[in-house]
């Protein structure tokens, strides 16, 4: 009987540790200006195996996504984001990548928000 507990109790509690890791939201900053820096950053997440939903704020420069843990973590999303050329808190963009967006989305220049002239 108590083995029989035992077994029900670890299998609901694998179940439950399971399913939590399954969709985890969580937000991070990421550099950017405009309506097609949120495009690129978007995409770059959503590129991500694992993400299943990616929402970049331009006026915060908060990213919120949904995530399954057992196929991505945040380092790897952040890494996909400075490959398109956005910086985060934690990683920076190649010269390269930074170079490679549009003129006008060059944030680091110039730390003002445009997102409603594009």
């Amino acid at each position: 009987m108590k083995t029989t507990i035992l077994t029900l109790t670890m299998a609901l509690f694998t179940v439950i540790t399971f399913a939590q890791e399954k969709n985890k939201k969580m937000t991070f900053d990421v550099n950017g200006k405009c309506g097609m820096c949120k495009e690129r950053i978007e995409k770059a997440a959503l590129n991500v195996k694992g993400v299943k939903y990616a929402s970049w704020d331009i006026p915060t420069h908060q990213l919120s996504v949904i995530m399954d843990e057992r196929k991505t973590d945040a380092m790897q999303i952040k890494t996909a984001i400075v490959g398109v050329g956005h910086d985060t808190k934690e990683l920076k963009a190649t010269e390269e990548a930074y170079n490679s967006v549009h003129p006008c989305c060059k944030y680091r220049e110039d730390n003002s928000d445009d997102g409603a002239a594009h």
